[in-house]
């Protein structure tokens, strides 16, 4: 069979079973398959596929249908125009999530649009603690652009941790970071840092199972945030002072119709100030920021 053919007769399929963006979805794996780019595809459409990659293909394409991600078949994910090695252990880096990196980076970086330019406006070297870390990204992330900055990320899954060493590697930051087991704040007694960033686990128990299939196949654990959603920002307002520097900020990501309630518990500490939301580009709350 014809790349286009198999290509075609795949796009139908996964439109037949409501997969969104199926013509995409399609093409990235064949591309994956392939381990070619778009052109190729473009070019050499009526080549034959042999049968042992046609049988990876649909393969690949039954699973899409099973309403595994895309990203957990070829193991990639763009996050901060930066590559990511991803699994099942692992939330899917999100473009939203780009808005809580951004936030702390332009603080020492200027112009942050413009190919993360190497401008530094601040000299001293900044700790920052990346807290349920997962796949790495937003800790890798603020290493990768911001210099003179050390990194500690926790997760309390080990398999997590792996991949975000993984990422580290990959990305050739690693030297300067530091991955911790821990359940929050748990193994971090007696440390200090001058930025504490999260995107916590934050969407409501009984919620988890009404989202969509890809969504529903990423591990509950990085997602279940207790019955109201708000387990995590609890214990991390209730703590995250504790171990702050003086004029030390934490950013934590939030989910779109969160944001008073995060507020009110950051206010209800009273330990922090200067508390505001970000929005996303989309307009949606985003970013809960607060100093000490």
């Amino acid at each position: 069979m014809k790349i286009s053919e198999l290509l075609y007769e795949s796009i139908n399929k996964l439109k037949e079973y409501n997969v969104q963006d199926a013509r995409l979805q399609a093409k990235i794996l064949m591309e994956y398959i392939l381990k070619v780019d778009e052109q190729f595809l473009i070019v050499h459409g009526q080549e034959e596929l042999t049968l042992q990659k046609q049988n990876e293909f649909k393969k690949g394409i039954h699973k899409l249908i099973e309403g595994v991600p895309i990203q957990y078949i070829t193991n990639i994910q763009e996050f901060m125009k930066l590559k990511f090695y991803v699994d099942e252990n692992v939330l899917i880096p999100q473009p939203d999530t780009e808005i809580l990196v951004e936030e702390v980076v332009k603080k020492y970086r200027v112009n942050i649009n413009d190919s993360f330019s190497k401008d530094i406006i601040n000299n001293s070297e900044i700790e920052i603690l990346d807290l349920c870390t997962g796949s790495g990204a937003i800790g890798i992330s603020l290493e990768k652009y911001i210099n003179k900055c050390k990194v500690t990320c926790t997760d309390i899954s080990m398999k997590a941790l792996q991949v975000a060493k993984l990422n580290a590697e990959k990305n050739l930051v690693h030297k300067n970071m530091e991955f911790i087991l821990s359940d929050l704040f748990e193994n971090l007694q007696g440390r200090k840092f001058d930025i504490i960033v999260s995107n916590p686990p934050y969407i409501k128990k009984d919620i988890i199972n009404t989202l969509e299939k890809t969504v529903q196949n990423e591990p509950h654990l990085a997602l279940d945030g207790g019955e109201d959603g708000l387990d995590f920002y609890k214990r991390i307002s209730n703590d995250a002072y504790k171990f702050l520097k003086p004029d030390g900020e934490i950013f934590l990501e939030i989910g779109y119709n969160q944001k008073e309630d995060v507020i009110r518990l950051l206010e209800n500490t009273n330990q922090y100030k200067n508390i505001k939301c970000i929005q996303d580009l989309a307009g949606n709350d985003r970013v809960v920021n607060a100093k000490m």
